[in-house]
């Protein structure tokens, strides 16, 4: 399972800051995860459709796009600038 976090506007589209999820069949990388969340997430599509102006993090470490995904990670979404 994967854990999934959302902060900032996305966690205000999403509806929910956290949730679990299986890891998707063929989703390897924090930005497959990006794109498929996109396709699957319907509150989510705009916010997380392109990859410009979204940062990541998985287990509370900043992330690129292709950093690997796997099952038992928590991986984070959050616009560049967040208020604490």
């Amino acid at each position: 399972m994967l854990t999934i976090r959302m902060f900032a506007r996305l966690r205000e589209a999403a509806g929910r800051g956290m949730w679990s999820m299986a890891l998707p069949p063929g989703i390897a990388t924090v930005d497959a995860l990006r794109v498929h969340l996109a396709a699957t997430e319907p509150a989510l599509a705009t916010a997380l459709a392109s990859q410009g102006g979204i940062r990541a993090a998985v287990n509370q470490q900043m992330a690129g796009p292709a950093t690997p995904v796997r099952d038992g990670d928590e991986v984070a979404f959050f616009p560049p600038v967040t208020g604490g």
